[in-house]
């Protein structure tokens, strides 16, 4: 495994409601996050300049649930994750324009 599993929304779902060390994390920007989001989704802006640093301050033995627009973005977020050490990530292949759930909004 290359460090990032891409899940279906449908297995995505399932990983954040059935994962009790599920941390849900949208790498959009926070205008993108504002608009609409999934419910209990922390934001940390793949484009900040302290993205790195924001990531450093996770809990390494946590499991990450990422998303972005499309899952270009939180795909690349998820791979400098498992660079720095983290085990368990996985990442929404459709990104959140695939995601057919509820969201939150503004």
């Amino acid at each position: 495994m290359i460090g990032v599993k891409n899940l279906s929304p449908s297995e995505f779902l399932a990983g954040i409601q059935n994962d009790s060390d599920a941390v849900l994390l949208d790498v959009r920007t926070p205008e993108e996050y504002e608009e609409k989001r999934i419910t209990g989704a922390l934001n940390i802006d793949i484009y900040s300049p302290d993205f790195q640093s924001e990531i450093e301050k996770l809990d390494h033995s946590k499991n990450y649930y990422i998303y972005c627009r499309s899952g270009s973005r939180s795909f690349h977020a998820g791979l400098y994750m498992a660079q720095q050490g983290f085990k368990n990530i996985f990442n929404l292949d459709s990104g959140i324009i695939g995601w057919m759930y509820p969201v939150e909004r503004g």
